[in-house]
C-alpha cells in the first residue's frame, strides 16, 4: 500500500507524552501515531450518527458537482 507523508503539530506536552507513550510500547511515534488515526477512523465509522452525517454531505458534495458539470 502506498503511503503519504504528513506534518503534524502538537502541543508541546502532548507530543512529549505521546513520545512516552510510543518509548513505552516499543514503537516509533509514527506507528503510534498511525495507531491513533487507525482507532478514530474507526471509531467515525461505527458511530451511527457520524455515518448518517457523511451520507448527506455526500449527497449534498454530488448535487453540487453535478451542477458545476452542466
Amino acid at each position: 500500500m502506498a503511503s503519504k507523508a504528513i506534518s503534524l503539530r502538537l502541543p508541546e506536552q502532548m507530543a512529549t507524552e505521546l513520545a512516552a507513550i510510543a518509548r513505552t510500547q516499543d514503537v516509533p511515534v509514527s506507528e503510534a501515531v498511525r495507531q491513533a488515526v487507525e482507532n478514530y477512523i474507526a471509531s467515525r465509522y461505527a458511530d451511527k450518527d457520524f455515518r448518517q452525517r457523511l451520507k448527506k454531505h455526500l449527497e449534498e458534495e454530488v448535487k453540487m458537482l453535478e451542477r458545476l458539470a452542466k
